[in-house]
């Protein structure tokens, strides 16, 4: 055991949800300690020039409504420490093959002028959901229990509780079932799967509430902040500090793991039970991520120039194609056509690149480990909708499951939000228990994606982790 500390608690890990964990707690008066394996902190928000010098590429998240979003970040004073949001004029575009591409806008009535003879059905459909928004995502950001607006829950989970593909078919056009399935795509689950209908709600609702924004100079910008604010209430971050058992950790009163269950088994040893363990072991990660970052000489040649003004671009066609795409990354197959979800950073961020340049990125799904090079069928995809895009690659940088995992351990396979969110998993990850953040050892924690409310950055998991340990050391101390 280190001879420093002791601390009241130590936090491994240093992603959002670990440095939301550590943050809440230290608000608290708590004294609190943030070891991280890698050099830089950060987990998924991290920036770096993976192509070419002066151009600035995220890792790992990009575009972050959820981060804006977020009923916890919104309540720290992020901004005294260099978060500045960027919001671009639309949210998503999702163009198609007659040339034309629909839009997510912040406003209801322009994104339903886009979709034709559906105008009337998107906007009942989502019109409801904005009338107390900050309540009903406040709820849906938190663990199971009692909503604070229990009706509106209800009514979300009405439709929500549903696949995806069976909601869009509401939807008599293609426009508005396309512009609803590349939403509910960001569940990583097959679109014909419950819940995959309440995801894509989510991301819809969210781009009538926000439009999507990337962070000032990178997504790093994210972590700075966090950090910057967690040490000015007297808490300590370690760097280059890789923890492969509890005895390599200061003493402490409680342990939070900001890791996958898998990193959880190995470090905490026999300090869980056996048959905690084993449920452990048993849980699902879910497809993996093939990634691609460009350095372009301009930005994307978009048949529709409107794809120009969204922060993400959701290429992958009609709601049939995407369905049957997402369906083989969950089934162990590669499809010839993948979902491919496109960032624009530096339309928007002048950080980015140097002055009349740009940055590009791009992901597909991917069967969890999958050692198969995405780069042609990623590049072909946007071709098609964007005739004379591999003209502008000045370089790029492409990473795989393998690759994820190598960067991130909590990436199991090149899972990168925590896990799968399907109805086995939505409300009991990492396993089944009444307060998913705690194990039965009373000293050991749980803040990562894999605990409620899942993946994104906006730390709710480490908010709601640090409640319970708040809970935990205050008994004890009495």
């Amino acid at each position: 055991m280190s001879n420093e500390g002791p601390y009241d608690v130590v936090v491994i890990g240093s992603g959002p949800n670990g440095l939301a964990a550590a943050v809440a707690l230290a608000q608290a008066q708590f004294s609190v300690l943030v070891v991280e394996a890698e050099e830089t902190i950060g987990g998924g928000t991290r920036t770096a020039e993976l192509t070419q010098p002066g151009f600035r590429h995220d890792v790992c998240s990009a575009v972050h409504p959820m981060g804006v979003l977020s009923p916890f970040f919104k309540e720290l004073p992020l901004s005294e420490y260099g978060l500045a949001w960027v919001h671009p004029p639309a949210s998503a575009a999702h163009p198609l093959d007659d040339g034309t591409a629909v839009l997510l806008q912040r406003s209801l009535e322009k994104t339903a002028e886009g979709l034709g003879r559906d105008e009337g059905s998107w906007r009942r459909l989502i019109s409801p959901f904005l009338r107390r928004p900050e309540v009903l995502l406040g709820d849906l950001m938190a663990p199971l229990g009692m909503p604070r607006a229990p009706l509106a829950m209800a009514h979300f989970g009405w439709y929500g509780m549903r696949s995806a593909y069976h909601l869009a078919r509401r939807f008599a056009g293609p426009r508005a079932r396309a512009l609803f399935a590349g939403c509910a795509a960001h569940s990583i689950l097959p679109l014909t799967r419950l819940p995959s209908a309440a995801v894509g709600l989510v991301f819809a609702v969210t781009g009538h509430l926000t439009d999507w924004p990337v962070a000032r100079g990178g997504s790093a910008a994210i972590t700075s902040a966090l950090a910057g604010y967690f040490r000015s209430l007297g808490g300590v971050i370690q760097t280059s500090r890789p923890i492969a058992a509890l005895a390599d950790l200061p003493e402490s009163r409680a342990v939070l793991f900001d890791t996958s269950p898998k990193q959880m088994i190995e470090v905490a040893g026999e300090a869980l039970p056996a048959g905690y363990k084993k449920r452990l072991a048993r849980y699902r990660y879910g497809p993996g991520a093939f990634k691609l970052d460009w350095a372009l000489s301009e930005p994307i040649p978009w048949k529709d120039p409107a794809c120009a003004l969204a922060s993400t671009v959701h290429v992958g066609g009609t709601l049939e194609e995407i369905a049957e795409a997402e369906a083989a990354a969950w089934h162990g197959t590669i499809h010839e056509r993948p979902f491919v979800l496109v960032c624009q950073q530096s339309h928007f961020d002048d950080t980015r690149a140097p002055r009349g340049r740009h940055t590009g990125y791009a992901y597909c799904h991917v069967p969890n480990g999958c050692e198969v090079d995405m780069t042609e069928r990623i590049e072909a995809q946007i071709e098609r909708f964007a005739p004379g895009f591999r003209d502008v690659i000045l370089a790029r940088h492409a990473c795989s499951p393998a690759g994820f995992e190598a960067y991130n351990g909590n990436y199991v396979g090149g899972a990168i939000t925590g896990g799968a969110a399907d109805l086995g998993q939505l409300f009991t990850r990492p396993v089944a228990r009444l307060n998913p953040y705690t194990t039965p050892n009373p000293r050991l924690f749980c803040c990562s994606a894999s605990t409620p409310p899942g993946g994104g950055v906006h730390g709710m998991c480490g908010y709601y982790a640090a409640q319970a340990v708040k809970k935990r050391l205050r008994v004890s101390a009495r």
